[in-house]
């Protein structure tokens, strides 16, 4: 569904850089291998990459790893939005053949923006800002889509969270048809604390769920606006739903209930562009 507002888990961001676990399977994992240029192998070429500036989208650590040199790169990662997962070392050799010493990087193919830093520059350049946030989208086609129709309707930016986002690669900017290159993309560690910083910085941020009363075509997006989509599986985190300012819903009179989420997000998209004239 394109943004049901079911409940999901939640994690409050802490200081500095936070870590997930993936659970043990003792089955082989279903992992499609990037291609090695995408990737980093070993701590220590990872904290060099850091060191020489370089964007990346993830970082996956042996579950079992205590090293000093491990210590040093979560060190490097403190204040960053780049996640960092814990894993079987079982998922690690899925993804290379090579002596990976515990610890892969995958390089990030764009630069990502500050969101604090975009919002007043937009502001100072007079425009009328049209964010698109992304709650839990993790499904590469469907963002590529959406940031492809981002840059067709020149929206100002593309806002995902750090954790429990698609993973920016090869793929997307293939699904993009390249317009990850132009549009800006915007990480952020916590969702919830973004989502209210735009309310605060005069923003309607106007979330699509299903259960909403007020047709998408009643909320006024002539304002600054920020548009928050839900994944499929799980639609808007309720922390975040309860955040935005409008609740609003696309009318549905088929036989299907929903959307898929990048057809929802056109819509909402080419309403802002419509009012906007």
């Amino acid at each position: 569904m394109y943004s049901p507002d079911n409940k999901r888990p939640f994690t409050r961001s802490t200081s500095g850089t936070r870590t997930t676990s993936t659970p043990a399977s003792p089955k082989n994992y279903d992992t499609k291998r990037p291609p090695e240029k995408e990737m980093i192998f070993g701590i220590r070429a990872i904290i060099e990459a850091i060191d020489a500036g370089k964007t990346l989208d993830k970082i996956l650590l042996r579950r079992d790893m205590t090293s000093t040199i491990g210590k040093e790169l979560l060190q490097k990662l403190q204040g960053t939005t780049t996640p960092v997962q814990k894993v079987p070392v079982e998922k690690l050799n899925q993804y290379t053949d090579k002596n990976h010493q515990g610890a892969i990087a995958f390089l990030s193919p764009i630069e990502f923006y500050n969101i604090e830093t975009l919002v007043p520059t937009l502001f100072e350049q007079g425009k009328t800002p049209l964010l698109m946030v992304l709650d839990g989208v993790t499904d590469v086609r469907n963002f590529g889509a959406i940031a492809r129709t981002c840059a067709c309707a020149d929206a100002d930016a593309l806002v995902i969270g750090s954790h429990g986002s698609v993973a920016i690669n090869g793929d997307a900017v293939k699904t993009s048809a390249g317009a990850l290159y132009h549009l800006p993309v915007c990480k952020v560690d916590n969702l919830q604390n973004t989502l209210q910083y735009l309310r605060d910085s005069g923003f309607h941020v106007v979330a699509a769920t299903e259960h909403a009363t007020c047709n998408y075509t009643e909320v006024d997006m002539t304002a600054p606006t920020a548009i928050v989509m839900g994944s499929e599986e799980k639609g808007i985190y309720e922390g975040n739903l309860r955040i935005c300012s409008h609740q609003v819903r696309i009318p549905m009179s088929g036989v299907i209930e929903s959307l898929n989420v990048s057809v929802a997000a056109g819509v909402m998209l080419y309403e802002a562009v419509r009012q906007r004239g």
